[in-house]
């Protein structure tokens, strides 16, 4: 019965652990360690954790491990790991299996601390790494390499919005044995099968859409319960990546409502994003949900919908950008995404600030640029915000 769930179905009830006391909303098990009964129990614990045992909350949490079930179902994953930030999962992901001498390739448009992974830290340690467009598979086939052990790449980029073909570059990547590794936060858990569209491996920022109400930072790792449980979990339990229960707890209380806020944010984004479309002070609207996007056929295939982001680009530059953020009344300034609240962002001078203007100029960063994360507010009033402060921009 519950392998037909509906995706809205398992957000709400997977992965569900109750106590002795029957309680309907999940226990918040805050604790860091746990009693043994005999010194012989601790050692068999030890050797082999069963299914519903727990050690240390490092290695695992009752409360945790409700989220990861519940996440695990609700992608299609055999199995997942729950880490303390998105950027836990990025990085635990990539590093559990790669080293020295191993070869990856990845999508050059990415967020500035994805770029700082693969650049800076995987390069230190001896991982070569080749950059590529991420929309082109002739790019994709002539980087793979006999010795390419795995693929990255944000199934949406940040900011720019381009689409990457997941079937596509998955076919490729299998035909040279590596593993895929998506992040597929953009996209979200509602609109996207990333998995059986031939991901290997899935990361989210639990801190955006899960959690999606700006309460905490979280992560997570979602593939086969062979490299969760082989590859990852050694990694993250030794190098203290874990999230913690009450965080865990946060994001299955923001699960439940997940599919309804996604939806709403995703509609909001598709009138707003026409809303602008042809405005006399925007040099473009990049949205995934329009027919003018350069990757619209992939979107309608892959996903459905274009989710809950687009950018714009302001025609008079950084200067007119300011003044259009510095007029929103309704929309507010931050760096976060996918939260109950519409947040705008300059890139440029914020979460991609210390690229060098080069790599900027290559991934579409413009000074014009301004990310807008769709919220739950109603429409009329966010499009006329927006309206609003073009005129003053």
């Amino acid at each position: 019965m519950k392998n037909d769930w509906n995706k809205r179905t398992r957000a709400v009830h997977s992965g569900i652990r109750r106590s002795q006391y029957g309680e309907v909303s999940e226990a918040i098990f805050l604790t860091q360690g746990f009693v043994y009964d005999t010194a012989e129990d601790a050692e068999a614990r030890f050797l082999e954790a069963g299914p519903d045992e727990f050690i240390y909350a490092r290695y695992g949490n009752p409360t945790v491990s409700m989220f990861e079930q519940r996440i695990a179902a609700l992608e299609g994953a055999e199995d997942a790991f729950a880490t303390a930030s998105g950027m836990a999962a990025v990085t635990g992901a990539l590093t559990s299996m790669l080293k020295a001498g191993d070869h990856v390739v990845s999508a050059g448009a990415l967020f500035g601390s994805c770029l700082y992974v693969l650049e800076e830290v995987l390069t230190r340690f001896g991982v070569e790494v080749s950059f590529v467009d991420g929309s082109d598979l002739d790019q994709w086939r002539a980087a793979l390499r006999p010795e390419t052990r795995a693929v990255f790449f944000e199934s949406i980029s940040n900011p720019t919005l381009q689409v990457v073909d997941i079937a596509g570059v998955s076919a490729l990547a299998h035909d040279v044995g590596a593993t895929v590794i998506v992040d597929n936060v953009f996209a979200t858990p509602v609109w996207s099968d990333a998995i059986a569209q031939g991901a290997d491996v899935v990361v989210y920022s639990a801190t955006k859409h899960i959690d999606g109400q700006g309460r905490a930072l979280g992560g997570v790792i979602l593939g086969t319960r062979e490299f969760i449980r082989k590859t990852v979990e050694p990694y993250m339990k030794h190098t203290g990546g874990s999230m913690s229960p009450f965080t865990a707890w946060v994001m299955l209380k923001g699960l439940e409502t997940m599919d309804l806020r996604v939806r709403a944010q995703t509609a909001n984004a598709q009138e707003i994003a026409e809303a602008l479309s042809g405005h006399e002070k925007l040099a473009r609207v990049i949205y995934p949900g329009l027919a003018d996007h350069p990757q619209a056929e992939l979107v309608r295939r892959q996903m459905g919908k274009g989710g809950t982001v687009l950018s714009i680009d302001l025609a008079g530059g950084k200067e007119a950008a300011f003044r259009f953020l510095n007029a929103l009344e309704v929309a507010i300034i931050s760096n976060n995404l996918g939260d109950a609240k519409t947040i705008l962002t300059h890139p440029a001078t914020t979460t991609h600030q210390r690229l060098p203007q080069d790599q900027k100029d290559a991934l579409g960063i413009t000074p014009g640029l301004v990310r807008i994360s769709c919220g739950i507010e109603d429409s009329q009033d966010l499009t006329r915000d927006m309206l609003a402060a073009l005129a003053r921009a």
